[in-house]
């Protein structure tokens, strides 16, 4: 049991059976009655954010995860395929479970994955990773207005905006957290 003296931003509870992040808190002492502890919290399994209000002292459940180092194997139609890298298990899951993280998954990348009662439910990427520009228009002798960007799909399908001098076949850097053109490799 996890008192709310111990809430800080980050930090996964469980309520009524269902995992939640705490995204913000806010310690309340009103002029009347005991103090509450205020807080926005984001469903672990469907994004969903609440508030929720505790009053001082109240225990909330622990939920059942850990983090797990695993392998990136392949894509498998809309399943994404990973191994467990101390028993070499495979796991099936749905690309709609990561959203836009699966975009950013390489073939055989190590990860550190988050489960939940056995189910893989989010993976740690880090803050900035490497891909191949797929497709991308040419640019154009001239065309050099400063900022200007272009559409690029990458290797991985994931399509993002990169600069106008950024060619076919090059190696890019970019931001996993936002889907941002850093810079090249």
């Amino acid at each position: 049991m996890i008192p709310t003296s111990d809430f800080r931003r980050g930090l996964k509870i469980e309520l009524d059976g269902t995992p939640f992040e705490i995204v913000e808190f806010q310690h309340h002492k009103p002029g009347k009655g005991g103090a509450v502890m205020r807080t926005k919290l984001k469903n672990v399994l469907t994004g969903q954010v609440i508030q929720q209000t505790f009053r001082s002292g109240e225990k909330v459940g622990k939920p059942d995860m850990q983090t797990q180092d695993m392998q990136f194997l392949y894509r498998d139609g809309e399943d994404l395929v990973f191994m467990d890298m101390t028993d070499y298990e495979q796991m099936h899951v749905d690309q709609k479970v990561l959203g836009d993280k699966a975009g950013f998954l390489n073939d055989g990348m190590q990860v550190q994955a988050l489960l939940y009662n056995g189910q893989l439910i989010d993976v740690n990427l880090p803050a900035s990773l490497e891909f191949e520009v797929a497709e991308t228009e040419p640019g154009i002798q001239g065309d050099r207005v400063s900022g200007a960007t272009k559409p690029a799909t990458l290797v991985t399908g994931v399509t993002v905006q990169v600069p106008l001098f950024i060619e076919t076949g090059e190696i890019i850097k970019v931001d996993t957290r936002s889907g941002e053109y850093i810079g090249r490799a």
